[in-house]
């Protein structure tokens, strides 16, 4: 049996029954039987489901419908009771009651502004800046809108400060609301509230893509339910934690089964018959669709338009960490190793103490990992183990926990007792400071992996090396050893294709709750 033929749904394949030769790479049954109904449970969690959607927006309104009150208010008593900037303009107090008409007629423009500008739509794309960026442009777009009505009646009537503290305000209260948020709704996402289903029709590089779209921004609530290849059992085999589960000829049968809250389409180009037909079963059967548009499956980030004489031509870009991009990552590396030497070399003087006093020497244990561009080097950390652990590997080899090429063990009896508060808090990667002085590695990237790692990677597990190796990194904040190394690959070539500064910073804030918290530390 092909890999991914099993069947789905349960039920006992369909065999001995007759089915129209179509143009469709669809089958077609000469004598359809009716889509089977799902059961109750499910369809009530089906309508939970929606109702949490439409619910979840209408509080956001209200919500952010009382925050703009709150904010003219607020703007109001720092004109006129607070004072502030009182030299800008001469001040007339008015009553707040004057104002009051322009406070509920600027509920009514924002409800207008910010349904126009899709602030309550989902957004798959960026995380809170641009949440707030897109935020503070709607609020000052309603502010200016009021501005401008106000100037049909009495414009000496009104403060302009007011006008400004109220744009302030909104912008402020309504991004900080959904800072404070975020937690709450990774908690929900969690526990299934607010989760959208997604199935990938499509494999190959263009489907890993999404998948690690997906996965390294769990802020959007995705889940994926599996994936399906584009031949009749050709292609990989899961990825990861993802399933695959058969051909997309098949997709008939799994949406009834699955019953997905939406498809990706993410085929080749060369299936383009195939992406039409899906589409349209999709559109049969009332399940929202998306297509991603197969363009040297690459993304946005790599994508460069140059324009001759009005004709757009675009080009390939390297990975975002080249050129200048890589140069300045380097003059952050410095700079951390410069801020972070007097601490370190605290805390690490203190740990060498105690695996001196446990175990004797030697201290530091090196090992050869690979680096960028497949460059081999010395990796330097603590000894967390006896002085004989490479002796005694094939003793605990039954004992690996980990899921794909990496070699890990959850209680590895061949640990300290100093080495395991070491590893614990990751203090035993200290050392790899003198790592990043020498431009091997940098604070944050992909994990440094052995040589025996790397000369089992498929193709598409390559891309993680065109950039260098970090001590910390997005799969560390996002599940550390407890992710599957297809799962660690796709967040490091996710990292890879989409890095900036700020997405470092981002990784930064996050280790330290990781490391505090030992989340995946073993």
């Amino acid at each position: 049996m092909p890999v991914g033929s099993s069947n789905i749904t349960g039920r006992v394949p369909r065999t001995g029954r007759f089915w129209a030769r179509t143009s469709s790479p669809f089958p077609v049954p000469l004598s359809p039987d009716p889509v089977p109904k799902p059961p109750p449970g499910q369809r009530l969690a089906e309508a939970v489901r929606a109702v949490d959607v439409r619910v979840w927006r209408a509080l956001a309104r209200v919500t952010d419908s009382a925050l703009t009150l709150l904010a003219f208010a607020l703007a109001y008593a720092v004109r006129y009771q607070l004072e502030w900037f009182k030299g800008v303009e001469p001040i007339h107090t008015q009553a707040f009651a004057v104002y009051a008409p322009s406070a509920w007629g600027l509920l009514g423009i924002q409800l207008l502004v910010f349904q126009g500008a899709g602030i309550y739509r989902p957004r798959p794309a960026g995380g809170w800046l641009n949440e707030a960026f897109a935020l503070a442009s709607a609020s000052t777009l309603s502010i200016l809108i009021l501005i401008i009505a106000h100037l049909f009646f009495n414009p000496l009537l009104y403060s302009r400060l007011v006008f400004l503290y109220t744009a302030v305000g909104m912008t402020v209260l309504l991004s900080g609301l959904r800072l404070l948020l975020r937690p709450v709704r990774r908690f929900l996402h969690r526990r299934g509230v607010g989760v959208a289903r997604v199935l990938l029709a499509g494999t190959g590089e263009l489907g890993r893509m999404v998948m690690r779209n997906i996965v390294a921004q769990p802020h959007l609530g995705w889940e994926i339910l599996g994936f399906l290849n584009e031949g009749e059992g050709a292609g990989e085999g899961d990825i990861g934690r993802f399933k695959m589960l058969g051909p997309v000829t098949r997709l008939g049968e799994i949406l009834t089964s699955l019953q997905p809250d939406k498809v990706i389409i993410c085929l080749s180009w060369r299936n383009y018959a195939l992406a039409e037909e899906t589409l349209r079963l999709c559109r049969a059967r009332n399940v929202p669709a998306q297509v991603v548009p197969n363009l040297f499956q690459v993304t946005r980030n790599q994508i460069k338009l140059d324009v001759l004489n009005g004709v757009p031509l675009l080009s390939v870009q390297p990975v975002s960490l080249a050129g200048w991009n890589y140069l300045l990552k380097r003059i952050g590396d410095l700079a951390l190793c410069v801020a972070l030497g007097l601490p370190f070399l605290l805390i690490g003087g203190l740990a060498a103490l105690a695996i001196w006093l446990e175990s004797g020497r030697p201290i530091i244990y090196t090992q050869t990992r690979i680096g960028r561009h497949r460059h081999p080097f010395r990796v330097f950390k603590f000894r967390t183990m006896v002085n004989d652990a490479d002796d005694r590997l094939e003793e605990v080899a039954d004992l690996d926990t980990a899921s794909g090429i990496f070699f890990k063990i959850r209680d590895d009896p061949r640990r300290t007792r100093v080495g395991r508060v070491l590893r614990g808090f990751s203090l035993d990667e200290i050392p790899q400071c003198i790592n990043v002085l020498k431009g091997e590695m940098s604070f944050i990237g992909p994990r440094p992996s052995l040589p025996a790692e790397v000369e089992r990677y498929a193709d598409w597990h390559q891309k993680r090396l065109d950039i260098m190796p970090g001590i910390t990194g997005l799969w560390q904040v996002s599940g550390r050893s407890d992710l599957t190394f297809d799962e660690m690959v796709l967040l490091d070539i996710y990292y890879a294709e989409n890095w900036n500064l700020g997405l470092d910073l981002g990784i930064a804030l996050r280790t330290i709750p990781t490391v505090l918290l030992r989340r995946g530390a073993y």
